[in-house]
């Protein structure tokens, strides 16, 4: 009974030992959430067959990489917003340390400088349907760059040709999305090069994807190595057609597989990629090339896919049959670099600018539509200006007609001194009032007589005066001295 048991637990333990071996390293210290969307049967254009197999092989390659993986396929556009929506709330629940990957197969298209993923319900009239039925990425990136994650990475198989006969007019693959210019942590690859279209391939799976899934379950391959690699061997299966391009923002370390790379074989290129880093000159490319082998340059300037490394080689191997595809990649490249700056800029001048260098690309009618838009909106903003009325003091706009205007807090000539002192505060001063106190008004003293006439209009006529005094004068002489004393004090208090 103890056999069966302990070779139960010899078992386990391997299968524990074999899964540490090959799981990625860092997995167990992070949550790894995926999103992987494949759109094939779309309702009003042919069928797109490599991207249900696609989505597939990486929800495959992705769960045995750690990931959770949500696969959906042949989304409308409800669906499509849904999904990413739901997707996002799992990334917001599994916390700060999650890795989000989102990988997309199907159509995608640029309108007006923005890039949007198709569902399979879109049937556009002309280009204005887009914004309407389509699902804009950066709404998907921005959903996602604003959740506190670790990393999050974004798969785009998506540069297919334009199957839409209404949208002509709209410029050929995706425009430049630059990872540094939104949240750090962000990571994001496109099947080719901005402004060019993938092909889906004639096996099972289109080219982008095919080498993805090869060149990801190499061990222990930081995730740049990985892309590279990429890039390099899309560019060598479409014979130099197509080129992978990717932005990354990252502040961390990923790799899809940890363990150990010895044993590994080097893919094309891979004994070089340390010259393939940094940002150099078309000077300092040439000193790295001279002398090389024009296959072995030819990896190298596809590693790094910088407009300086493809001029570097174009110069030094202008015979070699690489050179006028490489051409045609640093032309285009130029245009979509100065393409996303008008965009970027919206302002006359940057589409005047991109179509004085630019005037025949397929991105020229877009930028005459967008020049025009800005031209409206700046002959709009004088008028504006004009009619908006000046500003009023409201000390000096009264409330209501029967209330008496504050005096304002500034003179409204300037070139009169003001009045009222100046205050901290922007409340009118209010008119100080100085009342003068009344003088006191001292008593008379208590004996004291004042001898005055009296005012012409209340005093007795003179010929009365002069009678009381002569009839007092009289008594007093009669009755004695005392007697006349007493007559003239009674007087006194009778006036007075």
């Amino acid at each position: 009974m103890r056999r069966p048991v302990l070779s139960n637990l010899l078992l386990a333990s391997g299968l524990l030992a074999l899964t540490q071996l090959t799981m990625p390293a860092g997995a167990a210290a992070e949550a790894r959430l995926a999103l992987v969307i494949g759109q094939s049967a779309y309702r009003t254009v042919p069928e797109l067959p490599n991207a249900a197999n696609d989505a597939k092989g990486m929800t495959e390659l992705l769960g045995n990489a750690g990931f959770t993986v949500t696969s959906a396929a042949n989304l409308d556009q409800n669906e499509m917003r849904a999904t990413i929506s739901d997707f996002a709330g799992r990334v917001s629940a599994s916390g700060a340390d999650t890795v989000a990957l989102v990988f997309y197969a199907g159509h995608g298209l640029q309108i007006d400088g923005e890039n949007y993923l198709v569902p399979v319900d879109l049937d556009p009239k002309r280009e204005a349907d887009i914004p309407l039925q389509g699902v804009r990425l950066n709404d998907m990136l921005n959903t996602l760059g604003a959740l506190p994650t670790r990393a999050r990475i974004f798969m785009l198989d998506a540069c297919r040709n334009n199957p839409f006969p209404a949208l002509s007019g709209a410029g050929h693959g995706l425009a430049i999305v630059d990872t540094k210019a939104g949240a750090p942590g962000s990571f994001i690859s496109y099947s080719t090069s901005p402004g060019a279209e993938a092909e889906d391939g004639n096996g099972i799976d289109s080219p982008y994807t095919t080498a993805a899934l090869t060149i990801a379950k190499q061990p222990n391959l930081p995730i740049e190595e990985v892309f590279k690699r990429i890039r390099i061997a899309v560019a060598q299966s479409t014979d130099g057609r197509q080129i992978p391009w990717e932005s990354s923002s990252l502040t961390t370390d990923f790799k899809f597989f940890g363990g150990d790379s010895s044993g590994q074989p080097a893919l094309p290129g891979a004994s070089a990629m340390a010259l393939a880093s940094g940002s150099r000159s078309v000077a300092d490319w040439r000193r790295d090339l001279q002398g090389k082998e024009p296959k072995a340059a030819y990896e190298l300037v596809i590693a790094d896919d910088t407009v300086e490394a493809y001029q570097a080689y174009i110069e030094l191997y202008a015979q070699d049959a690489r050179t006028p595809r490489l051409r045609t990649v640093v032309e285009r490249r130029r245009q979509m670099l100065a393409w996303e700056r008008a965009v970027a800029i919206n302002t006359r001048a940057s589409f005047e600018a991109y179509l004085a260098n630019w005037d025949n690309s397929d991105l020229a009618a877009t930028a005459r539509r967008l020049l025009l838009r800005v031209q409206n909106r700046n002959y709009a903003l004088p008028v504006a200006a004009a009619s908006t009325p000046v500003p009023i003091a409201v000390a000096m706009a009264p409330t209501c007609p029967c209330s008496t205007p504050t005096p304002p807090a500034s003179p409204v000539n300037p070139a009169v001194a003001p009045v009222i002192k100046k205050r901290v505060d922007d409340t009118p001063p209010k008119r100080k009032v100085v009342e003068t106190p009344p003088k006191p008004r001292r008593p008379p003293p208590e004996n004291v007589v004042y001898e005055r006439a009296p005012p012409p209009d209340r005093g007795p006529p003179p010929a009365a005066v002069m009678q009381g005094i002569g009839i007092g004068i009289g008594l007093g002489v009669g009755l004695g001295g005392g007697g006349g004393g007493m007559g003239h004090g009674d007087y006194n208090r009778g006036r007075y």
